[in-house]
């Protein structure tokens, strides 16, 4: 989103900066380098006009007569000069034609493939290769705004309209399940099930009757970029190929599927393993390969072949033209494009450029070699500056949520060693809301995100649209803050400034965990230990190793600390997982749930689970989440504090570019992509 909301920066102009004894701003500064990287780097280019014509150096002489007033009386002076002056060529009696429109987007990654189903170290595709397959493969739907919307298909499945089904199926012993517990199972006696009825049973070797569902996808008449069409065989073909063990991906969808046929030229259907009630069905479709091309080849060797890495067929807007490792990939207009008669792509001509650092990213924007400049080459430390250059009208700055959630969590039922040597400070509820009250969380978001995110009420942000009133809010306000802590009895006996616990007369001294190396962590969690100091509460920040802080039995999820500080990851769907008891982490479950606070709450375990059951396009996900939103608000195993920014840049002739929070590539419309020269 862009900000033209921001206010005005006022900024000290640096007398050691100036030219003809000007001064300088640090923007001015930064210009006159990246130009001067400019002019070298053009060289001796034909001087251009901005009408795409020829242009001629010509020198001409002429005479000039000027009349001298400061004389008296007035004399007539005539001089005769030289000049050098650019002629452009008369236009032939043709209409010229408009120059191709081509676009850099230049970023600080480059991917290590384009195969469709070759992914990162970190298990999904990176920015990178999202960035570039965006213009390889048409997006079959799109997550906007923390929702769905269908692309390459006709409609998003629904099961109001009919397209998705829930059917009775008959399972016997041997065949593949999912069991009560949500694991694929096959099936034996003993399994516990939840038949069609939605009833719990034990399988005893009798036939059951059991739910599953059953969706039908439409594709859109794509066309591949050598001229065949696109066609549901394809997407079968990707299927298998997604399933084969040898394709390293997450295998999740493929093996909670029971079958994936090819209807007939554009109609898919997919069935699930009975038992599974997807809350996501409308997204079970795979994005197609060319069977035509690819059939015969063995899934082992797709990843190394040339026409999978490097140069896939296109079924999306643009094809790739010349990969230069290390520094660009170039892509012209597909012709083939299915969408070609609405004019689309509005782009001849792609490159997308890959620069060694962020600085370097900066100069090229500057100085109008790069069109856009993507998040993954800019963080908030860059903010300032590009928020100068878009003032003097150089850029365009788009700053946006992503999918990190920042807080600081309560050790409310510590590792019971580590229980027995504190007191319970934070079992109270009313501890917990004290301290997220005395918390000046806004003063956060202006240092650590520079004003720029905004304070953070639950475990998703305020653009989602589950985010309602029922969420609790809890303003700065130390004064309401003490108040709350002298109501739970913690009070400052014995009047040195820091409160006691109420059963021991332990001062209420506690420690701050937080992951070293992050100065963004240090600076926030300095400002907390400053704010905990205005209510009594005196707080020690502990930095600790990365590898040992988020080890499975290290401080954090072994449950032996105090307050804890780091970001979750958030996504489409609310993460009221992370709270819910069954996560809490424990010897018995190896230290693997994900609710480390040790908090446990069944209403709102009630909640959770009640919205995880419902499918994401009913009523009841929307009522049960919210539920569990106002619990979570209210109870506050956690402060929340803000949700972390990505940052995006773009010439201000670009056009239709958005930065979206749900949608992880910003570049997800490069077919919509245009730019005015």
């Amino acid at each position: 989103m862009n900000h033209p909301m921001l206010p005005p920066h006022s900024r000290q102009l640096r007398p050691d900066l100036a030219i003809n004894n000007r001064p300088l701003t640090r923007l001015a500064a930064f210009i006159s380098c990246t130009l001067l990287l400019a002019m070298l780097s053009a060289g001796c280019r034909q001087p251009a006009n901005g009408t795409g014509q020829p242009v001629q150096v010509d020198e001409v002489t002429r005479i000039v007569t000027n009349v001298v007033t400061t004389e008296s009386p007035a004399v007539e002076v005539t001089r005769i000069v030289k000049e050098t002056v650019a002629v452009v060529a008369s236009p032939t009696s043709a209409p010229v034609s408009q120059p191709p429109k081509s676009m850099t987007i230049c970023m600080t990654q480059e991917p290590a493939s384009l195969y469709l189903y070759h992914n990162s170290p970190l298990g999904g595709p990176s920015l990178a290769k999202q960035a570039v397959t965006h213009a390889i493969y048409e997006n079959l739907y799109t997550t906007l705004s923390f929702g769905y919307q269908a692309q390459g298909i006709e409609k998003m499945p629904s099961l109001d309209d009919g397209d998705a089904q829930i059917v009775k199926r008959t399972v016997a012993e041997g065949g593949a399940v999912i069991d009560a517990g949500g694991r694929k199972v096959i099936l034996h006696p003993g399994v516990q099930l939840i038949d069609f009825n939605g009833d719990d049973v034990v399988f005893d070797g009798s036939p059951v009757e059991m739910p599953q569902m059953v969706v039908r996808f439409k594709l859109k008449p794509m066309i591949w970029s050598d001229g065949t069409p696109v066609t549901a065989a394809d997407s079968l073909f990707s299927y298998e190929v997604a399933a084969n063990p040898i394709t390293a991906i997450a295998k999740e969808g493929t093996e909670r599927t029971a079958s994936y046929l090819a209807l007939g030229d554009l109609d898919i259907q997919w069935s699930g393993l009975p038992g599974w009630l997807d809350p996501d069905y409308f997204t079970n479709i795979w994005p197609p390969l060319p069977v035509h091309q690819l059939g015969g080849v063995d899934p082992e060797t797709l990843p190394q072949l040339v026409e999978t890495r490097e140069t896939p067929l296109s079924s999306g807007p643009f094809v790739v033209q010349a990969w230069v490792p290390g520094e660009q990939i170039s892509l012209v207009k597909n012709e083939h494009y299915y969408r070609a008669q609405e004019g689309l792509p509005y782009l001849d001509s792609l490159n997308f450029q890959f620069v060694q650092s962020r600085e370097q990213l900066m100069a090229l924007i500057l100085a109008g070699e790069c069109d856009i400049g993507t998040q993954d080459g800019f963080d908030l430390s860059q903010a300032p500056l590009l928020l100068e250059a878009e003032a003097s009208g150089l850029l365009t700055t788009y700053f946006e949520t992503n999918n990190l959630f920042e807080h600081i969590d309560f050790g409310i039922n510590p590792d019971d060693v580590y229980a027995s040597s504190r007191p319970d400070w934070f079992e109270d509820v009313r501890v917990r809301q004290a301290m997220t009250l005395c918390t000046d969380r806004q003063a956060m978001v202006d240092q650590a995100e520079l004003g720029l995110s905004q304070v953070a009420h639950a475990f998703i942000p305020a653009s989602h649209p589950l985010y309602g009133d029922s969420i609790n809010q809890w303003p700065y306000d130390v004064e309401a803050g003490n108040r709350l802590l002298d109501e739970a009895g913690f009070t400052d006996i014995d009047g040195d400034g820091i409160r006691q616990d109420p059963s021991s007369s332990v001062p209420f001294q506690i420690s701050l965990g937080i992951n070293a190396g992050s100065d963004m962590r240090q600076q926030v969690a300095l400002m907390f230990r400053e704010n905990m100091a205005d209510c009594g509460i005196d707080v020690t920040v502990i930095p600790h190793d990365a590898a040992d802080w988020f080890a499975s039995e290290g401080p954090l999820f072994g449950r032996r600390f105090d307050l804890a500080q780091f970001p979750w990851l958030t996504g489409m769907t609310p993460s009221c997982h992370l709270y819910l008891s069954q996560e809490i982490p424990t010897a018995e479950n190896h230290w693997q749930g994900n609710n480390e606070t040790g908090w446990s709450h069944l209403p709102f375990d009630q909640a959770c689970l009640a919205a995880q059951s419902a499918f994401s396009d009913s009523e009841a996900y929307a009522a049960n989440h919210q539920e569990a939103l106002a619990v979570f608000s209210q109870q506050l195993p956690v402060i929340p504090l803000f949700s972390h920014l990505k940052l995006a840049v773009t010439r201000p002739e670009v056009k239709n570019f958005n930065l979206d929070p749900s949608q992880s590539s910003e570049l997800w419309n490069l077919f919509q992509l245009d730019i005015s020269r």
